[in-house]
């Protein structure tokens, strides 16, 4: 009898509390005002599954596994800093300069190549042009300046954070490998005018200014926050002699309007347009373009991205290269960007393009990149557990007119 009255006056005690209890707190929580039942991750998985695993085929499972794992990580060599600052990398073991070791192995091969690519007729995006319009591809030429260490296929070490040299100019650059080969695409030489149109966060500028041949360089972006990041890279790896305004210009402008700006200008274009970045999609959901408030901009990325590229063509002179670069593995974004693009320039503006041949490159970095087989367009590295680089698709293209 007593456990009973002890029983019912803890019960009362308990629905007395009530009357003292917020009332936001006796409200039952609701699905859709608290949090959201599938996160952006998870909707581009389903989307990536959806598309891709008919895009790619057999190759989709291990593409996957490797998106869905932690990335691999170069080290792009900052050639400004004081070499002492550089022996930590090469301290730390079996890393090695994959562009200088790549050209070593292989020059032999492309000297004979390119007597074979001389006689052959490039690529051109028209069946119709006239004689005088017709060019053949230059010989695969790379800047030697450029170098990245990368730990071996299977190895998942990781590199050690960049230190300052005495004049506080950090010693590497962490970035995919795989970023720097649209830079190497682009076969910067003495001298050229370049135009990098949606250069934040600054790798592949960075990389351009490695080779040591540009005579101007224009790096643009239309984020007013990434623009200062940009600012921030540069002035953390270039010394401050370099860094004027007869040298390199750095513009916070809407890359889309390029054309209306300046016009026929550059020798070299970089076109690494906004994407869906598929690995950070997979990855993160903070600033996921796979959020439900940023479907219309994702649905608007390939018009956006053809403007871009157009924008670009039109900033190159003639005989001027543009190289159109993303971390996707999307046709929509890619390829199809591209023969819009082609159209476009052609249709609107009476410029005809031809497509670069870039399967020389592929194959002097086939030992540390997986390449999409039998692409009709351009080149693009597919992410491998034992070489975990990329996604990145590239594809250049050489105006005629």
């Amino acid at each position: 009898m007593a456990l009973l009255l002890d029983t019912r006056l803890l019960t009362r005690k308990i629905k007395d509390l009530r009357n003292v209890t917020p009332k936001r707190h006796k409200v039952k929580e609701k699905w859709a005002a608290t949090r959201v039942k599938y996160p952006p991750s998870i909707l581009a998985l389903r989307h990536f599954d959806s598309t891709y695993s008919i895009q790619l085929g057999k190759l989709w499972p291990s593409v996957r596994v490797a998106l869905l794992s932690e990335r691999k990580y170069g080290a792009l060599l900052n050639n400004f800093a004081h070499h002492a600052v550089l022996t930590d990398l090469d301290a730390q073991g079996c890393c090695r300069d994959f562009i200088g070791d790549a050209y070593t192995q292989i020059q032999p091969c492309l000297e004979k190549e390119s007597e074979v690519v001389a006689e052959e007729e490039s690529i051109s995006v028209s069946t119709k042009k006239s004689d005088s319009d017709s060019q053949q591809p230059s010989p695969l030429q790379l800047s030697l300046n450029i170098k990245c260490l990368v730990f071996p296929r299977g190895d998942i070490t990781k590199f050690k954070p960049a230190r300052p040299d005495t004049k506080r100019l950090l010693s590497h650059y962490l970035m995919d490998a795989a970023s720097v080969l649209p830079c190497l695409a682009l076969n910067v030489r003495g001298g050229h005018n370049v135009l990098d149109l949606c250069a934040a966060p600054g790798g592949k500028a960075l990389a351009l200014l490695q080779t040591h041949s540009i005579g101007f360089l224009c790096v643009n972006d239309n984020s007013a926050s990434r623009t200062t990041r940009l600012r921030k890279v540069l002035q953390s790896y270039i010394p401050k002699e370099l860094l004027t305004d007869e040298k390199i210009r750095i513009t916070s402008f809407d890359g889309t309007q390029w054309g209306q700006i300046e016009r026929n200008t550059f020798d070299r274009v970089l076109v690494d347009v906004p994407c869906t970045t598929d690995r950070h999609s997979l990855m993160e959901d903070d600033n996921n373009i796979f959020s439900k408030n940023r479907t219309g901009e994702r649905r608007r990325l390939p018009e956006v991205q053809t403007e871009l590229l157009l924008a670009g063509i039109l900033a190159a002179c003639r005989g001027g290269e543009i190289l159109y670069s993303t971390c996707t593995l999307s046709q929509i974004q890619n390829m199809s960007v591209v023969e819009q693009a082609i159209y476009l320039a052609k249709e609107n503006h009476g410029i005809q393009l031809q497509v670069v041949d870039l399967r020389a490159l592929t194959q002097m970095f086939r030992k540390t990149f997986d390449f999409a087989p039998d692409l009709p367009l351009g080149e693009m590295v597919i992410p491998h557990l034992a070489a975990n680089f990329g996604p990145i698709y590239m594809c250049k293209l050489r105006r005629i007119t």
